[in-house]
């Protein structure tokens, strides 16, 4: 119940939609239940008129006690035989009619109220709990989702909160209106006859017994076919994303294969789970139709040997009122075989929303605006669990120098790199901006001052305009333009069919790499951050797609402070400084010069490449 109340947290504030659905679902439970206060003496009168003449109005008054302002089946008995003496009976059946239809009319307007509020609480509910969702996952730190499936965050986001929409948020409805019509019926029943009422009640824990041992083991079932689901997704995206690949490696029916495994395993478990929720329905129905054949035989039995107060007409409606009280206990029934599979959703949606980034500002965390000295990095060492990958790193960037990160793979230079946007923390040491430790500034000030382009270009479904202007919403066509013409993309866009419309494709599979690399490198230049920070950004391309990109480069690091990292050691040549790194170490430092008379590491890797 701890994980049903969380749920319904989301639906703050309840009481704008709890107040008129209580007031809607009363009025339809009175008006509804109506029909069958008035049934008895509607019964009765019609029996008793078929016998004889009706009686006149002044005798109804002698016979009829005058009845209390709360007495429905009073009032309607006194006016029954009232139209009966001045209309007959044809006038008084028209009467009957007329008055039913018109309750029922009443009853089912606050019924749709009452549905249409629920729904309103569903869909806001819904709202709020998919946008915490959405909210918390975009706020986590990069290295939740280097260990975290895609597939599987996805699946929580669109599938579990789906479920939870349907199924939790539904028993809502179930939770108020279903028991407020079972006591309306129960109270009607106890007022015809307290001794058949108490006996017909004896088998309702004999019922439930039966219904909790069919759905006893659906919470399990559900958590086991959220997860399988969740790998489904997983496959679907790796295989969407991977697809060159697949078809390069001929690995087509292994992906089939793996995908079905996991589907048919998602359909066993579904079978299995509605077997058991469609039999709840079924057994429920069949225990109700043996209570009311077992009333209708003790009620009989008594009305037969003159043992009960009922008469024809009441223990008629007795047994009418009692078909009823089964229908929202039905209800009830099904809604417990159902909400397992959305408490084991919204437990896994709880858990996400539950997991906290690892990296946050700290609680005096200042903005800082610009950037006028150096970056510093003091004593910093970094391990993934028990990997060291960088070991007391000292180094100093001033402002305005271009600084190249080289050395054999494996080596620390992208987690160096990561350490200043904060997108990893280090283990130990700092990392200075202008002597202020970046922990004690916030990260969106931070990364404000940062302009990044990485190997692999990340780009959107959208058009080229707005991947260059991506994040902004106040920029215009000339600063677009311009940002495009320094990173030399400009010529190619207005090749285009739609020039800065064009809709580029899912990341950017429109363009060629060359063509997405500079898009990443407009979206910095539009940026205009004083630090740029170049991961390895021309080694995926081809020599001429990387001349067009160098020079782009080169134009966006003009005047700025920039750190590379760069495999292609010819084009980091003019550095003003080169840092060799090698298993999380610096080994070397200085200009191109300076590590060629070194003769270590650097030249042997530069005489690696010169002589392949």
């Amino acid at each position: 119940m701890k994980t049903y109340f969380r749920l319904l947290s989301f639906a703050k504030p309840i009481e704008k939609f709890a107040i008129p659905y209580i007031l809607f679902t009363l009025l339809y439970v009175v008006f509804s239940s109506m029909v069958f206060v008035l049934l008895p003496s509607l019964l009765n009168t019609l029996f008793q008129n078929n016998a004889g003449a009706a009686p006149s109005i002044s005798h109804v008054a002698t016979m009829v006690k005058q009845p209390g302002w709360y007495d429905m089946q009073g009032w309607f008995k006194l006016y029954l035989n009232y139209f009966i003496r001045t209309h007959g009976e044809w006038g008084a059946l028209q009467f009957v009619c007329a008055l039913i239809i018109v309750t029922i009319l009443i009853g089912n307007l606050f019924r749709y109220l009452s549905a249409r509020t629920m729904e309103n609480l569903r869909v806001h509910t819904l709202l709020n709990l998919r946008r915490r969702v959405f909210n918390n996952v975009m706020d986590m730190h990069l290295g939740y989702f280097n260990n975290e499936r895609k597939g599987n965050i996805i699946s929580k986001i669109a599938s579990d909160v789906q479920v939870v929409q349907f199924s939790v948020t539904a028993t809502l409805q179930v939770i108020f209106k279903e028991p407020a019509t079972m006591i309306a019926f129960l109270v009607i029943l106890f007022i015809y006859s307290v001794k058949l009422t108490l006996y017909s009640l004896l088998v309702v824990p004999v019922s439930a017994f039966i219904i909790s041992k069919i759905v006893k083991r659906l919470k399990t079932q559900a958590t086991s076919a959220q997860q399988t689901y969740a790998n489904m997704i997983s496959y679907l995206d790796e295989a969407l994303s991977g697809v060159r690949i697949i078809k390069a490696f001929n690995a087509t029916n292994f992906i089939k294969e793996r995908f079905d495994r996991e589907n048919s395993r998602y359909s066993k478990i579904m079978r299995s789970m509605a077997r058991r929720q469609q039999s709840a329905s079924p057994v429920s129905e069949t225990l109700s139709v043996t209570m009311i054949s077992c009333i209708v035989l003790y009620g009989g039995y008594l009305i037969l040997n003159k043992k009960s107060t009922l008469n024809a007409g009441q223990f008629i409606a007795y047994i009418a009122v009692f078909s009823q009280l089964m229908r929202p206990a039905k209800a009830i029934s099904d809604s417990f075989s159902n909400i397992h599979s959305g408490i084991a959703a919204g437990e896994r949606v709880l858990a996400l929303i539950d997991e906290k980034p690892e990296i946050t500002d700290a609680p005096n965390a200042k903005p800082i605006n610009e950037f006028k000295e150096s970056i510093t990095f003091k004593n910093v060492s970094f391990a993934y669990r028990e990997r060291v990958v960088l070991s007391n790193i000292n180094l100093t960037v001033p402002k305005g120098k271009t600084i190249a990160l080289v050395g054999p793979s494996g080596g620390g230079k992208s987690t160096l790199m990561d350490l200043i946007p904060r997108f990893i923390e280090p283990k130990s040491g700092q990392v200075l901006v202008d002597g202020i430790n970046i922990q004690n500034v916030t990260a969106d000030s931070l990364r404000a001052l940062l302009g990044i382009v990485n190997q692999e270009s990340i780009l959107f479904n959208d058009t080229i305009f707005n991947n260059i202007a991506f994040g902004k919403t106040d920029v215009s066509q000339q600063r677009v333009e311009e940002a495009a013409r320094i990173a030399n993309a400009h010529n190619f866009i207005m090749e285009t069919d739609d020039g800065y419309k064009t809709n580029i494709g899912d990341r950017g599979t429109k363009l060629s790499g060359g063509q997405r690399q500079r898009i990443c490198i407009a979206r910095a230049v539009l940026n205009n951050p004083p630090i740029m920070l170049l991961d390895e950004a021309t080694s995926a391309l081809d020599t001429e797609s990387e001349k067009l990109v160098q020079d782009a480069l080169n134009n966006l690091m003009k005047n700025r402070t920039s750190l590379i990292i760069a495999h292609r050691l010819s084009t980091i040549q003019n550095a003003d400084v080169i840092i060799v790194l090698e298993s999380g170490v610096i080994v070397e430092q200085g200009n191109h010069h300076q590590l060629m008379m070194n003769n270590g590491l650097y030249k042997r890797l530069i005489d690696m490449q010169t002589f392949q």
